[in-house]
């Protein structure tokens, strides 16, 4: 069974006014990876989801949870 992430990204960057191209820069990584971050393609490597949350002020996991309706 594989669980995925929820997260807040896109709400949380869109708050900050950022594009996608912007939140990557700011943490090194391509507008690309964000936007599979934050659709649910790609779950974050433990550092990057530390760096967005440190980021944006936040523990990791208000930013990502556990999608439990895949259970």
């Amino acid at each position: 069974m594989n669980a995925s992430l929820k997260n807040e990204l896109r709400v949380l960057r869109a708050q900050r006014g950022w594009s996608q191209a912007e939140l990557g820069d700011r943490i090194g990584v391509s507008r690309q990876a964000i936007n599979a971050v934050e659709t649910g393609k790609f779950d974050p490597s433990l550092p990057l989801a530390m760096r967005l949350a440190k980021l944006f002020g936040r523990r990791v996991e208000e930013i990502f949870t556990l999608d439990e309706s895949e259970r």
